[in-house]
């Protein structure tokens, strides 16, 4: 089992570990782990030579061992078990870990993980738990409650939350890297459910935005602030769970990561031939396509701009530099083979939602280009976890609405006033979500939380 130790720095009240008992702590955590660690013989037997590759064993969820009980006769009996994320706050004492694990253990609860955020009189305990299926939410929370902990905070996990935390920062920090892009969905991968909003300077002055923050970042309870590489503001809001400084430092590293490799886009290129038989490319653009994108937009009537931006445009270039930038999204541009861009894609990170949307050159109309671009920004979204994109056109724009039901996802449709927004559902498992919705609504004594 890992557990992620406090260094000094950590400590506000200004003591080393060694010098808040954690010695005694870990001793009574030991012993407490004795009798939970003898429950674990419940898992599926190994497989023998006959039976090699043999399919996981009955009773088990997403490929992992049940959890398991003993009949009369000593015999193992699988039982369906569930995976949850908790995280309760408990006394800074010796013992109150110990305590905790103990209920968790009389409640057949498998400790798969356990990080520690350090608060000063009180530390934040992460659980990653294995427990039988008819255990609810409110069951564990109640159990977690009689041992002392408090402002618990529960949510149904899955197999992805069983990599480590060493394992899961590296991971993301190779994502940041690879892709200015991936930050805010990094973020998100991190925090869990949370808005995380990018505001820019203050226009044509170059001074940080009015929300300026320290060099260091700001945390405030369930917001957190840093500086953006451009001079801007990051702010990160999570109502539902307050952060913890161990959090906020984790948040910080990746900023600045972020900060220090400067803009980066992946580069790659699909040819396409759409059905009359001319060829384009379709590839990511950023802030360094400005002066084709713009030339783009001179070649576009009044009429197609209008349906884009929802009314006339004014300073294309403040435009064009916020929906280029990696900060707000990613961009997919379709070329012609002279590099002429003919196209633009754009799928932007709204605090805790996803937009699409397109602006296809006049001549380019009616020739494919654009339901290429949005089924490639749509996977795009699938693959960054998100649930629904949703695009803001007008009823009058037939294009983009042929375009969204080219995608044969379900759509809703909400107009008012002219403006229409259709929202994508991209979850093909609309079952199991609503199960795992039952599930939640069952422990709704306890603070229960959402994964996006």
């Amino acid at each position: 089992m890992n557990r992620d130790m406090p260094d000094e720095k950590h400590d506000r009240r200004g003591r080393s570990p060694q010098g808040r008992s954690g010695g005694e702590r870990t001793a009574r955590f030991t012993a407490a782990f004795h009798s939970w660690w003898a429950r674990r013989h419940g898992h599926a037997p190994p497989a023998s030579d006959a039976d090699g590759g043999r399919a996981p064993a009955a009773g088990s969820r997403d490929g992992l061992p049940a959890a398991s009980s003993a009949d009369g006769a000593g015999h193992s009996i699988p039982v369906e078990s569930a995976l949850w994320r908790m995280r309760t706050t408990v006394r800074d004492e010796p013992g109150a870990l110990a305590a905790l694990c103990t209920a968790l253990a009389g409640e057949n609860v498998d400790i798969l993980s356990l990080q520690t955020h350090p608060l000063g009189a009180a530390t934040v305990d992460e659980f990653l738990l294995r427990a039988p299926a008819l255990l609810t939410g409110t069951g564990l929370t109640a159990a977690v409650s009689g041992a002392g902990g408090t402002d618990t905070w529960i949510e149904r996990a899955d197999a992805h939350d069983l990599v480590d935390a060493p394992t899961r920062m590296l991971g993301l920090a190779a994502r940041t890297a690879l892709d200015a892009a991936e930050l805010p969905l990094v973020l998100r991968q991190l925090l869990g459910r949370c808005t995380i909003r990018s505001l820019p300077a203050a226009p044509g002055t170059g001074r940080r935005a009015p929300e300026a923050v320290p060099a260091e970042g700001s945390l405030e309870d369930t917001v957190m602030r840093l500086r953006a590489t451009e001079g801007g503001v990051i702010t990160v809001e999570r109502p539902y769970l307050p952060f913890t400084p161990t959090e906020f430092a984790r948040v910080r590293a990746l900023v600045e990561l972020d900060a220090r490799l400067g803009p980066r886009v992946p580069r790659g290129q699909d040819v396409l031939t759409l059905p009359e038989g001319s060829d384009i490319t379709v590839d990511r653009a950023d802030t360094g396509d400005l002066e084709t994108a713009r030339a783009m937009h001179e070649r576009c009537s009044p009429e197609t701009l209008r349906l884009r931006y929802h009314g006339p445009v004014g300073d294309v270039d403040r435009y064009l530099n916020h929906l280029l930038s990696p900060r707000f999204g990613r961009t997919l541009a379709a070329r012609t083979a002279s590099g002429r861009i003919v196209g633009l894609g754009h799928l932007l990170w709204d605090g805790d939602e996803t937009e699409v949307a397109l602006l296809i050159e006049d001549a380019w109309q009616r020739r494919g280009v654009g339901g290429e671009l949005l089924a490639r920004l749509v996977a795009m979204a699938g693959e960054a976890g998100c649930v629904h994109v949703y695009a803001v056109t007008q009823a009058s724009n037939t294009g983009m609405v042929a375009a969204m039901r080219g995608l044969e996802l379900p759509l809703d449709y909400q107009i008012e006033e002219g403006t229409l927004v259709i929202t994508a559902r991209l979850d093909r498992e609309p079952a199991r979500h609503a199960q795992e919705e039952r599930g939640e609504q069952e422990h709704s004594g306890s603070r229960v939380g959402h994964r996006s």
